[in-house]
């Protein structure tokens, strides 16, 4: 089976390495320091201290690489647009494409959201030009629950978590979808297949739509976020904003804030994602995460004045760095 990452990073890496590992034909585009490791050392992987390669061609340009059978999308969502630009050469009709991502995907509300199904997100792809690129029946969502960092180039440093939750945007329970969950588990993942992806996104959305544009601002790890009673109940107000919103779109959160929140705080003093694109000097990826939100609560009518603030304050910070 041929299998493409695209954006062979910390989560690209790690979930590239258990594909190879599974006997696929693993093919990466990457770019500069990336390529050149992949190139010489392969897709490596430092798990409880031991570090295993796998090999992987690596080519800059896909068109080096051609259709694939299943393309991971494991980018972080400001280098989408370029991301649309190159893929054709990786698509054919029966090509499934994962989006391995955090935050809202383009194709978020693609046959789902009641009265508000099949409205484009402006705030994930203005021109429309993600989803020109990538045909909507080749999609398969993928949250993935799992912590990987990179030691170097090509080296991903595995910390925690195994789960790669993936669905159909229309909920059902396909062959294609099936066969793919098959694949991840000889991988070496743990991978339930949900009747409602876009749930399984917003749930985790839930989470991290606050305290990493937090971190990024703040520079905090997350044990002093959450250990902060005013900003924790900040994060409260937001989280209460995004409940509302996603229960408009159908999706039932039965928890309250303070739930996820215990959960947070056994995280320990975590960095997150965004905090080490910050210190990197990399885009941070606000759209996806919050601005997204806010055009959700724009569509559904649910006021916003909290996510607004957030976001307001996080652009802000990141459009002086040079990085949004």
């Amino acid at each position: 089976m041929k299998v493409c990452i695209y954006g062979a990073g910390a989560i690209g890496g790690w979930i590239g390495h258990g594909l190879a590992h599974a006997g696929c034909s693993v093919s990466t585009v990457a770019r500069g320091a990336t390529l050149q490791a992949l190139n010489q050392h392969g897709l490596r992987l430092n798990q409880a201290g031991r570090v295993t390669a796998q090999t992987a061609q690596a080519s800059s340009s896909p068109a080096d690489l051609g259709v694939q059978d299943l393309v991971v999308i494991s980018v972080k969502a400001p280098s989408l647009p370029e991301v649309a630009k190159h893929i054709a050469p990786l698509l054919g009709p029966n090509t499934v494409v994962m989006t391995a991502m955090n935050g809202v995907p383009w194709w978020y509300l693609q046959g789902f959201g009641g009265n508000y199904a099949n409205q484009p997100l402006t705030s994930i792809d203005p021109q429309g030009e993600i989803a020109k690129a990538i045909a909507p029946q080749l999609i398969v969502g993928c949250v993935v629950h799992a912590s990987c960092s990179l030691g170097a180039p090509g080296l991903v440093q595995h910390h925690f978590g195994n789960k790669l939750i993936i669905g159909e945007p229309s909920g059902l329970k396909t062959q294609r979808v099936l066969q793919l969950a098959a694949l991840l588990e000889k991988a070496g993942f743990e991978v339930p297949v949900s009747e409602q992806i876009q749930k399984d996104i917003w749930f985790k959305l839930w989470g991290n739509m606050t305290v990493n544009p937090i971190s990024a601002l703040t520079g905090a790890t997350t044990d002093l976020i959450m250990g902060d009673d005013l900003v924790r109940g900040f994060i409260s107000s937001v989280m209460l904003e995004a409940k509302d919103i996603g229960a408009r779109l159908g999706i039932t959160i039965d928890q309250q804030p303070e739930d996820r929140h215990v959960v947070t705080m056994k995280l320990g003093a975590f960095k997150t994602s965004m905090l080490q694109d910050v210190e990197a000097g990399k885009a941070v990826e606000l759209d996806a995460l919050v601005t997204a939100v806010k055009e959700l609560g724009t569509l559904t009518k649910i006021p916003t004045p909290y996510t607004d603030a957030l976001l307001g304050l996080a652009r802000l910070q990141a459009r002086i760095r040079g990085l949004y």
